[in-house]
């Protein structure tokens, strides 16, 4: 590895120690759907969405309601103290399409229509209040 390479992943890691969050990647829900369920919990109180989350009805909500679980856990193991209600807050979450399947299925007089079955990456920043401020 090169001196240059070397330095800007120091500075990535060193960056990445101060940050608390969770990836969750290639699920099989279309980009479109898990926003839906994200824009739900983007900047709420990290208990109150974990609330939100597990009483909606969208199928999305169980994956982004574990994703959450793990970047709470994550900031609990990163700071050494356990999250009380009302300190943490979801400071960004972002869904980015992933890999698509494409297969064909069978139509009229010999044709084929395209079906894409899409996936998503979905990424998670949990934070403190007066982090957030500063």
């Amino acid at each position: 590895m090169g001196a240059r390479k070397r330095i800007s992943a120091e500075k990535r890691k060193e960056a990445q120690a101060t940050e608390y969050f969770a990836k969750l990647k290639s699920v099989p829900t279309s980009p479109r759907k898990m926003r839906l369920v994200a824009d739900m919990i983007r900047g709420m109180e990290a208990f109150k969405a974990l609330g939100v989350l597990k009483f909606s009805n969208k199928e999305a909500s169980a994956r982004v309601e574990k994703l959450l679980k793990s970047a709470i856990s994550n900031w609990e193991q990163k700071t050494g103290r356990q999250a009380a209600n009302g300190e943490l807050y979801v400071t960004s979450i972002s869904v980015d399409s992933a890999t698509m399947l494409k297969r064909m299925r069978p139509a009229p007089q010999g044709r084929g229509y395209r079906v894409r079955k899409r996936s998503n990456h979905v990424t998670l920043f949990v934070d403190t209040k007066n982090e957030i401020q500063n």
